[in-house]
């Protein structure tokens, strides 16, 4: 029996996380966290019964506590809940589902108390990798990724040497304004920006991918799970959504991962640690797929993944500042608070302004996310 925590348990990978537990008797939920949705989270409780619930806000924890006293759970609010529910002694592999940067302190507490890390949360690596990576592996603790992407490259890396590593090919869909240009995108509606043509995901990862954002936000992380340089990633667009990333390695040879788009099989393979299962998903038929296309990224038109690889470079706190602006912009976006375009200029001109902190600890890489936040706030 595995027993597994999920941060960020209402969401869109944390209910597909739920959905694998239900279909698989030795996979046992022990805790599950949530922001705010106390609704759905008061189902999962019933159904899961798990010995422990977190929720963000103390205020809703309270009113979930009420709501579920005829149950064995108890409920928790807070940070201090967050990271209550990530170091549970039970728990075999904790998964980071939860959406930005409130993870990372619960996921260096789990890693601290050796619980291994299903990988969902982009921000950890992003901001935090050059803690996390050394802490892990001090700490003997395995991170498995979640990103269908870096899935993808993972399995693709199964038994092979990290030194045989020529090349990380990172795929894209190209979003729902692939092969559009600068002047087309003046003007495009939230309800545009999230008609995602292969995948069903929420709505900040979703305006992430019309933006690319997204890819840019993977290359970072694929610098941290796999131990390379930038210029060993490329980033190529693959529209039909079939190949989820590929390896190329120092002999010439090319690894790729193939399969429908489902969340559900990168989340189960880090769950069972790299085992196969099985799961009722659709397979792919070839002789009715006809063709697999690839197309060099716009970056021009779509900067989210130049100024990305720009922030990586740059390292230290600009990572922060990049992720920071892009989460605050994309609320705006989806507010209807500034245009799509405006989600650019937002990350120009925070990531221009900084002055970057070489080696910053977890308290300033939060006092820099809350430092870009309120300076947008001003600003916009």
């Amino acid at each position: 029996m595995t027993k597994i925590a999920v941060l960020g348990s209402t969401g869109s990978i944390g209910t597909q996380t739920l959905d694998i537990v239900s279909k698989n008797e030795d996979l046992q939920v022990a805790g599950l966290a949530a922001g705010k949705n106390i609704e759905l989270l008061e189902q999962q409780i019933r159904t899961f019964k798990p010995r422990l619930a977190a929720v963000g806000d103390p205020a809703l924890a309270k009113e979930l506590a009420v709501q579920v006293k005829d149950t064995d759970c108890r409920v928790v609010g807070g940070m201090e809940g967050l990271i209550e529910l990530a170091v549970m002694e039970e728990t075999d592999i904790l998964v980071t589902a939860i959406v930005g940067m409130i993870g990372i302190r619960p996921t260096i507490e789990a890693i601290c108390a050796r619980k291994d890390i299903a990988l969902a949360n982009k921000e950890t690596l992003v901001t935090a990798g050059h803690i996390i990576m050394p802490l892990a592996e001090k700490k003997g603790v395995k991170i498995y990724p979640v990103d269908s992407e870096h899935s993808a490259i993972y399995q693709c890396l199964h038994g092979e040497k990290s030194e045989s590593i020529q090349k990380l090919l990172i795929t894209a869909s190209g979003g729902p304004f692939r092969g559009k240009k600068r002047a087309e995108l003046e003007n495009v509606r939230v309800e545009d920006a999230l008609k995602h043509p292969n995948w069903a995901m929420g709505h900040k990862i979703t305006i992430d991918s019309a933006t690319l954002v997204n890819k840019g936000l993977e290359v970072m992380e694929a610098k941290w799970l796999f131990g390379v340089d930038l210029d060993q990633i490329q980033v190529v667009v693959q529209p039909q959504s079939v190949i989820h990333s590929m390896v190329e390695f120092t002999d010439g040879s090319v690894m790729a991962q193939l399969g429908t788009p489902d969340m559900r099989l990168p989340i189960q393979y880090a769950l069972y640690r790299g085992e196969r299962r099985f799961l009722d998903d659709e397979r792919l038929d070839f002789t009715k797929l006809g063709s697999i296309t690839f197309e060099a990224p716009d970056t021009e038109t779509f900067k989210g993944l130049p100024l990305a690889i720009k922030a990586s470079k740059e390292g230290g706190s600009m990572p922060t500042v990049f992720n920071a602006a892009n989460e605050k912009a994309v609320a705006l976006f989806l507010e209807r608070k500034i245009a799509f375009l405006d989600i650019y200029r937002i990350i120009e001109e925070a990531m221009e302004r900084h002055k970057v902190v070489a080696d910053p600890g977890i308290e300033e890489i939060l006092n820099i996310e809350q430092e870009i936040y309120r300076w947008i706030e001003g600003r916009w």
